[in-house]
């Protein structure tokens, strides 16, 4: 198994007393492996561009990776998505990750005067996305029609120094396909793919994978979550909560299925608290954590997991 790897979310709200860039710098003095942002940039409530604030964070920091968590892709061109993320990697010295959803919200769809695509639209949308952002990255030229996107003898250079990867954010039984066939990680949220529920949509990942041809190995899945440590906390859902002994345990037990990478959003009060402690009380004792074997089809999940309990 991949040696797992932790990452924070960062939180692109602009109010005053927020200092994402500050706490992307602490993240990566802690040790964290990658900091993320989600994307969406309508509401009422004061945030940051996504790109925008990722960028400014790459600038200040030195080694920590920056994923985007997930770019909605009917927001932006396929082709200025590659773009730019060649151009962020570059810049970082080779530490972006890629991720890249259909785009959930109808709403934000509305406000920015795009069409409403149906869910079928949006996977395939979602899946010509990633085939012209690798073409526009490997090929000297890339003529592409699609139902919903498409290019014409596009090139751009420099191509990127390395294969950056492309997490995708999905669910639904046919995106899980798409996940498979195409995307380098996985990345679903606990409150949306429970413990319970994830064998069988990560056996759906493997099963279009192996029949793409591809290595299962090549394919990484982060567990994307919520928690609070607190020893007197009750059970939440959605949430993981508990003392560090009792958090060290579940998260064992998302590593037997199969995730190597973990993204964490405190809840609760003192967020900067609870991403210190979590780093020092918490994530040592995984660090080594070696799953006894990597779930294939078929592979049932570890007991501990089972039982459906966010709490220890």
């Amino acid at each position: 198994m991949k040696e797992p790897s932790f990452g924070v979310n960062i939180s692109t709200s602009a109010e005053h007393r927020r200092h994402p860039v500050a706490d992307a710098m602490r993240a990566e003095a802690l040790g964290y492996d990658f900091v993320s942002a989600n994307d969406h940039p309508s509401g009422t409530e004061p945030t940051f561009e996504t790109w925008t604030m990722l960028t400014w964070i790459a600038a200040k920091t030195s080694r920590i990776k920056i994923a985007t968590r997930v770019l909605g892709v009917p927001y932006r061109a396929p082709g200025m998505v590659a773009k730019m993320a060649e151009s962020l990697d570059r810049l970082s010295g080779g530490r972006l990750v890629l991720g890249m959803g259909a785009g959930y919200s109808d709403r934000e769809f509305r406000a920015f005067g795009l069409r409403v695509p149906s869910p079928g639209e949006k996977i395939e949308g979602l899946e010509e996305a990633v085939t012209i952002i690798r073409g526009l990255w490997s090929l000297s030229e890339l003529t592409f029609e699609g139902r919903h996107h498409v290019t014409e003898r596009a090139v751009i250079e420099p191509k990127p120094e390395h294969q950056i990867p492309i997490w995708l954010g999905t669910f639904g039984a046919r995106a899980l396909t798409v996940t498979g066939r195409v995307a380098d990680g996985w990345i679903p949220t606990l409150e949306m793919a429970p413990p319970e529920v994830i064998p069988e949509m990560r056996d759906a990942i493997y099963e279009a994978a192996t029949l793409a041809g591809r290595d299962l190995d090549d394919i990484t899945l982060v567990y994307n979550m919520d928690f609070r440590l607190d020893e007197r906390s009750a059970d939440s859902a959605g949430v993981v909560t508990g003392s560090p002994e009792q958090m060290a345990e579940q998260l064992r037990g998302f590593l037997d299925l199969g995730f190597s990478a973990m993204n964490f959003s405190p809840a609760g009060p003192d967020p900067e608290r609870q991403v210190e402690r979590l780093a020092q009380e918490v994530l040592p004792a995984l660090r080594s954590s070696v799953s006894p074997c990597l779930p294939r089809p078929g592979c049932a999940p570890a007991a501990s997991v089972v039982r459906g309990s966010m709490h220890g």
